[in-house]
């Protein structure tokens, strides 16, 4: 669960775009302001829950009066059918709020359902999958959260909190070895620092220099095999680079630490959540 604090002003700003200039004039219209209503949010089809804080801060944003009552909690697995929360009062406010609560619950349980579908294809290993920073510009925090809920792990959550040397940073530096020992200079006691490489021949000038993690970009199941017998332990290994739900299992079953997926989070599909007065 994140903190209401980092949530809220996403939630605000999603329903303030949605109300416009004019608010829900269609609920103003047709729904007589002392109308009650009962509604359930139900899965349409399976997958992995995630959202459901902002789903429920969006309707008491909306009218304080709201009940939102979850069935059950973030990161659960859900079949077609299942109820996920229920809805009661004011009629104007669940239908002013249904949009965005379906937004962020429907794309971040897509992100979680993406992510579990990898997560249980390398379970028997001792990989784990992680996300990018490949994210929807403003909702990180609440995306990386839904890889979490989906039995994934974080990768960095800006530029600030881990060095991370790309192959544009090694060709500016003039080389691995400048790159790697200005960096070295440059950290604080409690920052990682993770090279980016490209060929087998950069392994070892990098890890013999001293790195807390090798990232092993684009490469094929063999040579991610490879590169873990090279660096024997002496550095975190994570494999990089169009790695799909088809490949994973045998990136994962190479011995790499971490496989690394953009499209978790920034293609993920809506997993069809509906609600229903």
């Amino acid at each position: 669960m994140l903190p209401l604090l980092l949530i809220e002003p996403l939630v605000r700003a999603a329903l303030v775009e949605d109300l416009g200039r004019a608010g829900d004039i269609t609920t103003a219209a047709v729904v007589p302001q002392h109308i009650q209503a009962e509604a359930i949010l139900v899965a349409r089809q399976p997958g992995t829950i995630c959202g459901l804080d902002l789903a429920a801060t969006a309707f008491h944003l909306v009218d304080p009066g709201l009940r939102f009552s979850p069935s059950l909690r973030d990161s659960a697995r859900v079949e077609a059918g299942d109820v996920i929360a229920r809805i009661g009062g004011p009629a104007r406010g669940i239908l002013t709020g249904e949009r965005v609560a379906l937004n962020f619950l429907g794309h971040l349980s897509g992100i979680a359902t993406a992510t579990r579908g990898i997560a249980d294809k390398i379970a028997h290993t001792n990989c784990r999958v992680t996300c990018t920073r490949k994210t929807t510009p403003g909702l990180r925090a609440v995306e990386k959260y839904a890889v979490r809920c989906g039995g994934g792990a974080n990768h960095r959550f800006g530029l600030d909190d881990a060095i991370l040397i790309k192959d544009n940073h090694i060709a500016i530096a003039g080389g691995l070895r400048a790159a790697l020992v200005r960096a070295r200079a440059h950290a604080g006691h409690l920052v990682k620092i993770e090279v980016e490489v490209d060929a087998l021949s950069q392994l070892e000038e990098a890890v013999s220099i001293g790195v807390d993690a090798v990232l092993l970009d684009n490469m094929t199941p063999a040579e991610v095999f490879e590169a873990v017998r090279i660096v024997a332990g002496r550095a975190i290994t994570e494999a990089s680079g169009g790695i799909t739900l088809q490949t994973a299992q045998d990136f994962a079953e190479t011995g790499v630490d971490l496989i690394s997926v953009g499209w978790i989070t920034h293609s993920a599909f809506t997993l069809d959540i509906g609600l229903d007065i």
